[in-house]
């Protein structure tokens, strides 16, 4: 018995260890769906798996595949059953049932890997699908590198099946960084440089997909932010694949947008807007942790949408209802009144700023001061006092031109033109306090801070050079030695004045800073749509501007070294041969203010033909073409805005709204250089809460702490903000299947749709081939009849081929009832024999061509009779391929 079992398990050893060579006639059998025959084909009886050949590795995946794309379970479950299928194959398999959504497929193959790798071991199989790009085998499959079951599942948005693969352990690694060196990476580049980009794109279509992004993220809306801030940095880093990731962007932000409108009530508005991750993941979220006044929340995950520059997100009707009521504030009335009492309201304000600033410095507890701090009001007042700053520099100016003499010495006051300086060091307090808000980083971010750091740094410098110019002469005037000097600074007329005087560079900063000032005044354009749309497209045409003066100014500078080069050695012309003269000519050759006689030079003719030709080649690159190009740039920026106004100048609007909303800064400029009583009084408490802190941490408490007894469940507790996130997706996830459910009953009523169509077309067409046949019947007792039966014999047979064509397509069932216009048909093929056969009668035809004349309506009736037949088995198989693609779609 010993001898007999080892020869046994050697006879099992050999057939195991033996390759098995692929059946020929497999892929046939598979595609009848003849599972008997798999089964006979893998010899599977004696229940071994066997290897396979590695060279026909093809030729089993295909079998494989082919399975699962027809849906033959059972073929599918022989063949795992009966051949020993490597991780390669399985996970090629994967993706075409993942393709196929076929979530049943999926199970079985993923207990199929379980069964081989163990459970334990699942983290092996994940990572094996990352590194499937490293595989020559998967060179020829209809899947691009990096694509795993859980990517394509993802890119499916196929919820169900991402559920099940998440459940067992498969997640979508993070691609590393552009810049990345590590070991990893540098193999992939030098592996395969195109696979490794593609891995890369595929990676992160998968991330961006809403199904791994509301399955796999605490914080769905959350991880859409930052994945479209990543993908929008990307999509500068790697230009050869921009389109693709500004496409993944836009998927991320309307992700966004739309689990945002999944909201049902104001307390999950309140939630989701205010409530943000406080453990941030990167340390650039742009939040600067300012706050707002009171009543007003923080707006924590709005403001970070604006740092992100979501402006869908901004722009949705939730976020500017909640913006707009805390704009508002208690004046319900506002938001609805119209536009002129608007305007009344505003002038008074602009007349009465001084004595409602004094009102809330005295009492800004009391109900003037408590509405000072609606933002709406508080808009309005600093926009009066920044009118009332312009208006002080319209005067100044004026006042220079009436006392020009006065102003254009040395004897100037110093006091008369630096009245704006009262505005000017109340705006410089104003922005010491916004960096102490905001912080440094944050600050800067806002390019509007920016110009006015540069603008107040001007008026400053200019201010210290006009002091300056004071304090020279007066100190230069006490030395005796110096009388030169102190008559310059004190009595030399402006003709005498150095290039590099400081009154005159004061006086050049002032005149700059004025038109600045002036331009600064399109900060408070958004309030108001038309006008805050105009000035987003001009913002944007200065973008184009400045990328078109870097194209100008290379060209520019190469025709004025050229032409000016030219006419150097000739003293012909004045306003050629020196780099300014040559810089203003072709300046205004640019707008056509100059002549074209300045390059002749008639006593010269080769260099005034070769100058002409140099100016010649300027006017029509400068003038035809770059500067019909700059028109077409503004042009396109301003339609691009046009197209999407509403949203542009929402999201303009809503940063305009949240620095209103911010605690303090509430009195305008100049008031708030005056030291308030509520400013001495948080001081003394601050004061005092510090020393009584100080004191108290010295001090042991008498008593230990009691301990809550509720602190241990709470903290088990999913927070209100997670919930809401949760049912939010939840939400979402349900819309998606209603509508798939949706789009799929479409295609089967369009379907349905086709083939009722398609069915009165073929009546209609047997209803004129009858109709004809009945003609000819009565019009062919005149001709032999031969000549009747060839004649009906080609209607007939041409009635047969387009019957055949028709029931050689592939269409949807659909119930017809053709059954009474069939009978009807019938009963007037009846009467036509009738008639028929009293016609022959009359005319005494032999017996044998009454017959040949009365069998053309009896064979029309029996095909017509075989029709109805070959049109109940067309309906009955078109119903079983309806049944099929309905399973097949569920």
């Amino acid at each position: 018995p010993d001898l007999r079992t080892q020869q046994i398990n050697m006879q099992n050893l050999t057939i195991i260890n033996k390759k098995m060579r692929f059946p020929q006639e497999l892929i046939g059998a598979i595609q009848e769906g003849n599972a008997t025959l798999v089964a006979d084909l893998l010899k599977t009886g004696d229940g071994i798996i066997r290897q396979l050949d590695d060279s026909e590795d093809r030729l089993w995946r295909e079998a494989l595949n082919l399975a699962i794309r027809l849906g033959s379970e059972d073929i599918m479950d022989t063949l795992l059953g009966g051949v020993k299928f490597d991780f390669r194959q399985i996970h090629e398999a994967l993706l075409v049932a993942v393709d196929t959504n076929q979530p049943r497929v999926v199970k079985k193959l993923l207990d199929r890997l379980d069964k081989e790798k163990g459970v334990g071991n699942n983290k092996v199989d994940v990572r094996s699908f990352s590194l499937a790009i490293f595989d020559h085998s998967i060179d020829d499959s209809q899947f691009a590198p990096g694509v795993t079951p859980l990517t394509l599942a993802c890119q499916k948005d196929l919820y169900e099946i991402v559920t099940m693969l998440t459940n067992k352990g498969h997640v979508i690694p993070r691609p590393h960084r552009i810049s990345c060196a590590c070991l990893e990476c540098r193999n992939g580049r030098q592996y395969d440089l195109l696979k490794f980009s593609l891995s890369r794109i595929n990676t992160y279509r998968g991330i961006a997909s809403r199904a791994y992004l509301s399955i796999t993220s605490e914080d769905a809306m959350l991880s859409a932010f930052r994945l479209s801030r990543e993908l929008h940095k990307l999509s500068k880093k790697e230009p050869e694949f921009k389109p693709q990731y500004l496409c993944l962007e836009e998927l991320c932000q309307e992700f966004a947008v739309e689990l945002l409108g999944m909201c049902r009530n104001q307390s999950e508005v309140t939630t989701i807007l205010n409530d943000c991750d406080n453990d941030s993941e990167d340390e650039d979220d742009g939040l600067d942790g300012r706050a707002f006044e009171e009543g007003i929340p923080n707006l924590a995950r709005l403001r970070l949408a604006v740092n992100y520059n979501q402006k869908q997100f901004v722009a949705h009707p939730i976020c500017q209802q909640v913006l707009s009521s805390i704009w508002c504030g208690n004046l319900s009335g506002w938001k609805g009144s119209r536009t002129a009492w608007k305007l009344l309201v505003s002038i008074g304000i602009f007349i009465t700023m001084p004595f409602l600033c004094i009102i809330y410095w005295i009492a800004p507890k009391s109900k003037i001061g408590k509405m000072l701090k609606i933002p709406v009001i508080k808009f309005l007042l600093h926009s009066a006092t920044y009118l009332w700053f312009l208006i002080t520099l319209l005067a100044e100016s004026i006042a220079m031109e009436m006392y020009r003499t006065e102003f254009a010495s040395r004897h100037q006051n110093l006091l008369h033109n630096s009245l704006h300086m009262v505005w000017v060091a109340g705006f410089f307090w104003f922005e010491c306090k916004e960096v102490w808000i905001e912080g440094l980083r944050s600050y800067f971010l806002d390019w509007w801070n920016c110009l006015d750091m540069i603008v107040l740094s001007m008026y400053l410098a200019s201010f210290v050079l006009r002091g300056l110019i004071m304090l020279k002469g007066y100190f230069v005037c006490q030395v005796p030695e110096r009388a030169d000097e102190c008559a310059y600074f004190t009595q030399a007329d402006r003709e005498h004045w150095r290039q590099e005087d400081p009154q005159l560079i004061a006086e050049l900063l002032f005149a700059v800073t004025s038109m600045l000032s002036f331009t600064r005044l399109a900060y408070i354009l958004p309030a108001q749509e038309s006008l805050g749309t105009m000035q987003i497209s001009i913002g944007k045409m200065i973008d184009d501007m400045m990328r078109f003066m870097f194209i100008l100014m290379i060209i520019g500078t190469a025709f004025l070294c050229g032409i000016n080069n030219i006419y150097v050695p000739y003293v012909v012309s004045t306003h050629l041969g020196q780099f300014n003269e040559t810089f203003r000519f072709l300046f205004w050759t640019m707008f056509g203010v100059v002549s074209q006689d300045y390059v002749d030079m008639p006593d010269f003719v080769v260099a005034e033909f070769v100058g002409r030709v140099l100016y010649g080649i300027f006017t029509l690159i400068i003038v035809i073409v770059l500067l019909n190009m700059l028109i077409a740039m503004i042009t396109n920026s301003f339609q691009k805005i046009e197209d999407d106004a509403d949203v542009e100048w929402k999201f303009a609007r809503s940063k305009l709204y949240l620095n209103y909303f911010r605690e303090g800064l509430t009195m305008p400029v100049p008031f708030n250089i005056i030291p308030s009583p509520k400013a001495a009084f948080y001081l003394m408490r601050g004061i005092f809460r510090r020393i009584c802190c100080c004191c108290n941490c010295n001090s042991t408490p008498d008593y230990p702490p009691i301990s809550n007894g509720m602190q241990s469940d709470g903290e088990n507790r999913v927070p209100y903000r997670q919930q809401v996130i949760r049912a939010l997706v939840q939400r979402y996830i349900e819309s998606a299947r209603r509508e798939f459910e949706e789009s799929k009953r479409k295609d089967v009523g369009n379907r349905i749709t086709e083939l009722n169509k398609m069915v009165r077309r073929l009546h209609s067409e047997m209803k004129q081939i009858h109709q004809t046949v009945l003609h000819s019947s009565q019009g062919s007792s005149n001709c032999s009849c031969s000549e009747d039966s060839s004649v009906l014999g080609k209607y007939i047979l041409g009635a047969k081929n387009n019957f055949r064509g028709f029931s050689s397509g592939t269409y949807s069932p659909l119930k017809v009832t053709v059954h009474e216009e069939e009978k009807a048909e019938a009963e007037a093929q009846k009467d036509a024999q009738e008639v028929t056969k009293t016609e022959v009668k009359e005319q005494n035809l032999p017996e044998g061509c009454e017959n040949r004349a009365s069998s053309p309506t009896g064979s029309k009736g029996s095909w017509d009779t075989g029709f109805g037949s070959q049109e109940a088995e067309e309906s009955s198989e078109a119903t079983a391929d309806t049944q099929a693609s309905e399973n097949s779609a569920d």
